[in-house]
């Protein structure tokens, strides 16, 4: 997971500039001096090098560990959660596309198409070998893909201005491909939930206005890491929270 983590750095720093992301090899993105492979060891040469080029000292963003760490994490915890089954290396390459999708967006507020098209083919041919089944996961696809953007096309209509990028609905149906129906409608929940608490608080805080546009992908990503790796607890307390809301409708009616 380390070492994957390190390749997904390179995605992230290559991918929105539009650069080969197999050549050419590691280098400095400050003095373009290639890397040795002992610079190259994840997390332990940031670490030792201070997190500094050893030629021209400039510094190495802390992103290049954190994505590693976080890597190695959802690996083992995808290990755990899943076992050596067949679903293991479908979460673990779903999980990945997360942790790239998320990093660009925060950064470049946009969701490449190099990750999200692809996605989406791999997620639904992939559900054809596992219990998900291609017809939950053809039905997250589509929901994932125009419910939001019928959603924003109307907003769009209404206020004269866009809600949600396209990126967005493509990053939607990728997980619907892979997660299927209704994890793909709890993700989407999720994460409009995490944008307004933390992408509306942070937003407050800076005293910037709430029409600034936020990365909303970085939310979608959590929330799919957390519906693919808790499916059944978030099941569970969807479905407390559907019976809660019902009663209390009932009570004050």
């Amino acid at each position: 997971g380390l070492i994957v983590g390190s390749f997904l750095n390179v995605c992230i720093y290559r991918l929105p500039r539009d650069e080969s992301i197999a050549w050419p090899g590691s280098r400095c993105t400050s003095c373009g001096r290639a890397l040795s492979w002992y610079e190259n060891v994840p997390v332990v040469s940031w670490a030792v090098l201070r997190g500094r080029c050893r030629t021209c000292g400039s510094a190495i963003s802390i992103q290049y560990p954190i994505v590693e760490v976080v890597t190695g994490a959802l690996f083992l915890g995808g290990y755990h959660a899943f076992g050596p089954t067949l679903l293991l290396p479908v979460r673990l390459l779903f999980a990945c596309a997360m942790v790239v999708l998320f990093a660009i967006d925060l950064e470049h507020q946009i969701l490449p198409n190099e990750i999200t098209l692809p996605g989406i083919v791999i997620g639904f041919v992939a559900s054809v070998f596992l219990p998900l089944g291609w017809e939950s996961s053809l039905k997250g696809l589509l929901v994932g893909g125009l419910f939001p953007f019928l959603v924003a096309e109307a907003y769009a209509r209404l206020r004269g201005r866009e809600g949600m990028g396209m990126g967005d609905f493509k990053m939607l149906a990728m997980v619907g491909a892979f997660l299927g129906w209704p994890m793909v409608w709890l993700t989407l929940i999720l994460s409009c939930v995490l944008g307004i608490v933390i992408g509306g608080g942070a937003l407050v805080l800076s005293r910037r206005g709430l029409a600034t546009r936020i990365p909303f992908g970085t939310f979608i990503a959590v929330a799919a890491l957390i519906c693919a790796y808790a499916q059944e607890p978030v099941l569970r307390f969807y479905d407390q929270a559907l019976r809660a809301y019902h009663t209390w409708a009932g009570l004050a009616s």
